[in-house]
């Protein structure tokens, strides 16, 4: 059972995402209808202060969750699988909230065959598509030992051993009919105001950021501070994709989910 403590700060912690604003205890008590007096709640406030889940600008101002208190808030939140996404209410509810939103589809080619072209060139036939790269007699001894792994197996493990050719030819041939990104304009701002490197930004918009990703919660180690990232895979239009969620950790993301998610 969650404790008064628990309770407070998931109520300000919602309550901040609703409003983007300091929080007081009168008008905390006043929202959720809360029995608990101003004066039990500035005390609870104090505590959640001093243990680093709540920040006070000024004295007599009200408190607002620090970035670790919505970490965690997120990580109890979000953990759950989604199934299918309806793609207009996507667009528009990223939009409207100020999300960026990156989807890519999940192939599930094999690679059939390899051909070698009098030693010039070599072809990968994969289920539904092929491409072709320059010949080399490692190269060609190592991808026909890929022969019947699944596509998404054959990119990780190309990019992993430096055979940037055969990943980038992947990668080129999928992208157009098999990414897109939703609100990008979100994701540059985001770029611009932090800085990032033409490789990260390339990383993002060419959609090969979804391949290093695994389901989850993604913070620091992808994003700035106060950025979360959502990965999660899931169905549209009864296609599995693989779909990337990023914004600042006051957005209401219960509410977006609640949104696109079909049933």
């Amino acid at each position: 059972m969650i404790d008064k403590k628990e309770f407070l700060l998931q109520s300000i912690i919602r309550a901040y995402i609703e409003h983007l604003e300091p929080i007081g205890s009168t008008q905390l008590k006043s929202m959720y209808d809360i029995t608990y007096s101003p004066a039990t709640i500035r005390g609870y406030f104090k505590k959640l202060g001093d243990e680093g889940y709540l920040a006070q600008e000024h004295i007599s101002s009200g408190r607002t969750p620090t970035t670790e208190a919505l970490k965690q808030y997120w990580e109890t939140k979000l953990n759950f699988k989604l199934a299918g996404i309806n793609l207009r209410a996507l667009e528009y509810f990223a939009s409207n909230i100020g999300l960026s939103v990156f989807i890519k589809k999940e192939k599930s080619d094999v690679l059939k065959d390899i051909l070698n072209v009098e030693n010039r060139y070599m072809i990968l036939e994969f289920s539904s598509f092929a491409i072709s790269v320059k010949y080399s007699d490692a190269l060609y001894r190592f991808l026909n030992d890929m022969i019947g792994l699944q596509l998404k197996d054959i990119t990780r493990i190309s990019k992993d051993v430096g055979a940037y050719e055969v990943y980038e030819s992947i990668n080129q041939t999928l992208q157009n009919s098999d990414f897109q990104i939703f609100n990008y304009k979100e994701f540059l701002n985001l770029a611009l105001n932090y800085n990032f490197d033409e490789y990260t930004i390339n990383n993002f918009l060419k959609g090969q950021v979804l391949d290093e990703l695994k389901e989850g919660l993604y913070f620091e180690k992808l994003l700035p501070s106060n950025y979360i990232g959502i990965c999660n895979y899931c169905k549209i239009n009864n296609e599995d994709v693989k779909m990337l969620v990023i914004g600042e950790l006051p957005k209401d993301y219960e509410y977006f989910y609640e949104k696109i998610t079909t049933f």
